[in-house]
């Protein structure tokens, strides 16, 4: 089957990428680790001993990057719908987080060998299956973006941290005043690694509170 002409140059784009060729010489699983790594050096959310949770994990990149930061005494706990091929020193929870099992499984994870369950940081890259429709694609995004939202406030631990990818547009603006109802501090951070089309930005959360 042929491809399309725009198919096409996004494959040609996608291949001649700084980030993709960094991404396969680095070993890691996507050029999207890149996006949280220069969030990292700004704001220094992650740190050894922690635990992380990683909502929408797949591939596997952030997770991947996550290890490394919080070292052999702290975890990161990924979730996704979708299946992940394992990751050294990522627990993985395949399922819905916003469906009760799938949720206490979660908590289950944290709480092993823990006396509080509590997560430091969450992290999440979730994007919805885009249809190129904006009216459909937008209010999707901005629902998984509250998802993820609520999932933090459930399980960050007070002065916990939260970054979640946000595509700017209908519905941006008071997603952003939600989350500032519950972190002290919260930036917009545009990584290089995000391709300056697209209207995608992270929200960065720090500091929770109740």
């Amino acid at each position: 089957m042929a491809r399309s002409k725009s198919s096409g140059s996004w494959l040609k784009e996608h291949f001649d990428d700084e980030y993709v060729k960094r991404s396969q010489k680095e070993g890691y699983r996507s050029r999207a680790i890149y996006k949280l790594q220069e969030i990292q050096q700004k704001d220094n959310l992650i740190r050894p001993n922690m635990q992380v949770v990683d909502l929408g994990a797949a591939p596997g990149g952030w997770s991947q990057y996550a290890t490394e930061l919080v070292g052999e005494k702290g975890r990161v706990v990924a979730s996704d719908i979708l299946p992940i091929d394992p990751l050294p020193f990522v627990e993985f929870v395949q399922g819905d987080f916003t469906e009760e099992s799938v949720l206490n499984e979660i908590l289950d994870v944290l709480k092993k060998d823990q006396c509080n369950f509590l997560a430091d940081v969450v992290i999440s890259d979730m994007a919805p299956n885009v249809t190129g429709v904006e009216t459909i694609d937008q209010p999707r995004s901005i629902y998984l973006c509250e998802l993820s939202l609520d999932m933090s406030r459930m399980i960050l631990k007070p002065g916990g941290a939260f970054v979640a990818k946000l595509f700017q547009g209908d519905g941006s603006d008071a997603f952003v005043k939600d989350v500032k109802s519950s972190f002290r501090k919260v930036k917009i951070r545009k990584p290089k690694a995000s391709r300056p089309r697209s209207r995608e930005v992270y929200v960065v959360a720090q500091d929770f509170y109740q």
